[in-house]
């Protein structure tokens, strides 16, 4: 009989290992998943891992994906790891890259290349802003942030609908709910001729390598997470919970802001209703996955770009459905919690059991 019992001191192997494991697991249930809709499970396998990585052209558009998933991870690593859970980071994209879009639908003709840190700076404010209600909610009012967050997503999804069905509907877009598309010069510089990868990535490494320097290596990133995890040592110690809470969710907000504002003057080149992609949902996992440290994130990022690839792919060359991206999405963090059990937990084999004889009381 199997039975868990509890380590007298968190596994180190499996704090590293669970993630692989998890993915493993991850792998053979898509197997059976395909076979169960009478795919070929090799086949599938491909375009989720191969096809994504197997080109100068896939890896850029893998790294395309990957760059908004990890800057917006990367925020919510500084939440999670200060105790603040904020799931809004959705939210707070859109509103960043409504407020990006904004700045941009200002340019015309005669704009110089100015308008681009303008576009930039205004979708990292939109962020913060958006995460700032949350911060207040819960700062003057104890409000739970989970719940506060949330419902912020679905509010800034009618901000932005309101704003691409009313007053900035593209007039000569033949009455799609559509902004018109922006001028070149506010397109946001890319790495390379032919391709869509911008300066986003070189942003999202340079933010990995400054996160990992402010965590681990500065007193304000030590007093942010104990300010989180234990207020009251914290008070103890000077550091203010208040504060570490305003830097969660201010930092969180403007990272998912930036993503927001590189992703519609990017890739996009116009605000639509399509702007949600479900990049904050999945930044969740992707931080978690990458155990909330800079490194480990830039690795799931570029896993989770894979499902958000190899699901498009799926649907247009195997027919399934685009939603098995999701799938995928929620096996990976589902395997991660399970798996997750033996950082605490040993298994053990007890021996075999017993019958238990009629009579015997």
């Amino acid at each position: 009989m199997l039975k868990l019992e509890a380590r007298p001191q968190p596994s180190k192997f499996w704090s590293l290992g669970s993630p692989l494991l998890a993915l493993l697991i991850t792998v053979v249930i898509g197997v059976l998943l395909f076979a169960a809709l009478g795919k070929d499970p090799v086949r599938g396998l491909q375009i989720f891992f191969w096809e994504p990585v197997k080109s100068p052209y896939a890896l850029s558009e893998l790294m395309v994906k990957a760059t908004p998933l990890l800057i917006i991870a990367l925020g919510l690593a500084v939440c999670f790891r200060s105790n603040v859970w904020n799931i809004g980071a959705e939210g707070q994209f859109v509103i960043g890259a409504v407020a990006a879009g904004g700045v941009a639908l200002l340019a015309d003709k005669t704009t110089g290349p100015w308008i681009v840190p303008a576009i930039i700076a205004a979708g990292v404010l939109g962020g913060m802003a958006w995460a700032g209600l949350t911060a207040l909610l819960r700062d003057r009012f104890n409000a739970n942030e989970i719940l506060v967050s949330l419902m912020l997503v679905y509010v800034a999804d009618m901000v932005l609908s309101y704003l691409v069905f009313g007053p900035w509907k593209d007039p000569q877009g033949y009455n799609f709910p559509q902004t018109r598309t922006f001028e070149a010069v506010t397109q946001i510089p890319r790495l390379m001729s032919g391709s869509r990868v911008s300066i986003g990535l070189l942003i999202g490494l340079a933010g990995a390598l400054a996160l990992w320097l402010f965590l681990f290596r500065t007193r304000a990133g030590f007093s942010q997470q104990v300010g989180g995890l234990a207020p009251a040592a914290a008070r103890y110690a000077g550091f203010s919970s208040r504060k570490a809470l305003w830097v969660a969710l201010l930092t969180s907000g403007g990272a998912a802001g930036l993503a927001g504002a590189l992703e519609v003057a990017g890739p996009i080149g116009q605000l639509t209703p399509y702007v949600p992609a479900g990049y904050g949902f999945a930044a969740i996992i992707v931080a978690f996955v990458g155990r909330l440290h800079p490194a480990g994130m830039v690795f799931s990022a570029i896993l989770m770009s894979m499902f958000y690839i190899g699901g498009e792919l799926a649907q247009s060359r195997l027919g399934l459905p685009k939603s098995l991206t999701g799938v995928f999405q929620g096996l990976l963090l589902f395997s991660l919690l399970a798996c997750d059990t033996l950082i605490t937990y040993r298994v053990r084999w007890t021996g075999r059991v017993k019958p238990v004889m009629k009579g015997a009381r």
